[in-house]
């Protein structure tokens, strides 16, 4: 599960950006699925961390892979060992100085964010969030509710207002209502 927030361990001010999914032939290449929107986090020279940890990964070479993915090669993996360890490993980058714009959120905005129907039914709130294709989906759960998964599309998020502290969504196309 991605962090939802800054990591606390002296870490802080970097967010995933991706995940090391597998490895690519013998000369250390990883299988990286992309989790963010900015394609300069992986542009040569970029430094990345594997979470929670200090260990800085340069970016040498990234190349187009099956999407939402990368082949990446790091200076300090140089081998197929190197690039295995890595496996399953998320990838966290500085922390954007500038703000995101009024429409769109980091994770760590969303999760914790109460979610509710349009009649102000409480569902409970984002845990997590994770990708399908080219779709997020939000994990809700709330106490005494069923896990709730939120496909993060316009037909159902009818309001997407983490800074203000709400998610509304439509009952009727979670199926809600039957």
């Amino acid at each position: 599960m991605p962090p939802a927030a800054e990591a606390s361990d002296g870490t802080g001010g970097r967010l995933v950006v991706g995940l090391v999914r597998g490895v690519h032939g013998l000369d250390g290449v990883v299988r990286v699925e992309v989790l963010t929107d900015d394609p300069t986090r992986f542009e040569a020279g970029s430094v990345l961390h594997p979470e929670g940890t200090q260990r800085e990964l340069t970016v040498i070479e990234a190349r187009s892979d099956r999407p939402p993915g990368l082949l990446v090669r790091f200076r300090e993996v140089r081998d197929r060992r190197g690039a295995d360890d890595l496996r399953d490993t998320y990838l966290e980058g500085m922390a954007a100085l500038e703000a995101m714009s009024d429409e769109r959120f980091y994770w760590h905005e969303i999760i914790g964010t109460p979610v509710l129907t349009r009649d102000g039914q409480a569902l409970g709130a984002v845990e997590d969030i994770f990708r399908v294709a080219e779709t997020e989906v939000y994990v809700v759960r709330g106490e005494g509710q069923p896990e709730l998964l939120v496909p993060a599309v316009g037909s159902v998020v009818v309001e997407l207002a983490p800074r203000a502290g709400r998610i509304v969504v439509d009952e009727e196309a979670l199926g809600l209502n039957e």
